[in-house]
């Protein structure tokens, strides 16, 4: 906690104050400011890695299932985690982007680029939902014999 007056709406007292510097400690150091975006950007390139990894992985898997099974069901959410992992490639750039140091034509730096990559996750997903509800009604419209590997 800290010993100085200033107008701004986090609690610093009681039981609230003290889950909330627990779990959400600041300082009003501008340095300290960019140590901890710095620190959290990496934290955030590291979960990313590691998410992207363990998704290609899970995706390889299924699709090895899938030669074996011909299984439609997982045959869909092998597609689903290759995407998702695909959805972490435009992030994990706009992770580096952001660290980079403003320059005099971004003179704030390039931290908008994780809210530019999250509208472009944001239209894939929508699109894959466009596209998945697209083939669902074409479903019912156009009803497809179902068949299985014996």
């Amino acid at each position: 906690m800290h010993d100085h007056d200033h107008e701004h709406s986090h609690p610093h007292g009681g039981i609230r104050g003290f889950f909330y510097d627990l779990f959400v400690p600041h300082t009003h150091d501008a340095a300290d400011s960019i140590d901890d975006a710095l620190e959290a950007s990496a934290a955030g390139i590291r979960a990313l890695k590691i998410s992207l990894f363990v998704l290609l992985g899970t995706t390889v898997l299924q699709f090895l299932l899938v030669l074996f099974t011909g299984s439609v069901a997982l045959l869909a959410d092998t597609i689903h985690n290759f995407s998702d992992a695909l959805t972490a490639v435009p992030l994990w750039i706009a992770f580096i982007l952001g660290r980079r140091v403003a320059t005099r034509r971004y003179t704030y730096g390039y931290g908008r680029a994780e809210d530019l990559a999250g509208l472009f996750i944001v239209a894939v997903v929508a699109l894959s939902a466009i596209v998945a509800g697209w083939e669902a009604i074409s479903r019912f419209i156009h009803p497809s014999q179902f068949t299985t590997r014996g």
